[in-house]
């Protein structure tokens, strides 16, 4: 099911996968009501409330994106069948260390938040930024193997098989939901080998 986003299939380096990006009407509309940690995702029908999930990612900015785009591609997870609640956890691959962002952009690559009451921008200011942000050595359309693994109230985030992100305490209450692809303004994202593990 499609929320708030386009998906097609598509063939790419020899690799099969799903580019999925939002709808123009989305994007043109309000941030932080349209877009900006809103529901935009590809919502599959697997399950989940505890395991582990893998994606690999490949993200652009789309020829139209505004300045502030930074290739936002991710998960999302325990996704409420109205959509009203859920976490995700993304990679702004513009913010990677193989772009030499400006500070602090460069510990901004990896991204968890909490639908609806905590979006990053609130994060940000009521946390330390180490606490549910990360930076990562990745760059803008490269392949990137993004997986959470996910215990009650606890989040680890690997990139490339390296541990970037430990979360000893989410904020949200766990509850069991569905698994999403998510993207946000100006993003033009590729997914591939998703693997889902529930525990």
């Amino acid at each position: 099911m499609l929320r708030s986003v386009t998906a097609q299939p598509a063939r790419v380096g020899g690799r099969d996968c799903l580019r999925v990006q939002l709808e123009r009407a989305v994007a043109e509309g309000v941030p932080g009501v349209d877009y900006i940690d809103q529901p935009t995702f590809v919502i599959l029908p697997i399950e989940f409330l505890d395991g582990r999930i893998e994606v690999d990612i490949r993200s652009r900015l789309t020829a139209d994106a505004p300045e502030l785009a930074r290739g936002f591609a991710g998960l999302a997870y325990r996704i409420a069948e109205d959509c009203s609640r859920f976490e995700s956890v993304y990679v702004r691959p513009l913010n990677g260390r193989k772009v030499n962002p400006p500070a602090p952009r460069a510990g901004r690559a990896i991204q968890y938040f909490a639908y609806p009451e905590w979006p990053f921008d609130r994060i940000r200011n009521e946390f330390p930024p180490e606490r549910f942000e990360a930076g990562a050595d990745i760059g803008p359309d490269e392949w990137i193997t993004l997986a959470i693994d996910v215990r009650h109230d606890r989040v680890r985030v690997t990139v490339n098989g390296a541990e970037q992100l430990l979360i000893p305490e989410t904020l949200a209450s766990p509850e069991p939901g569905r698994v999403g692809l998510f993207v946000d303004i100006g993003t033009d994202a590729l997914f591939s080998n998703l693997v889902v593990s529930a525990r």
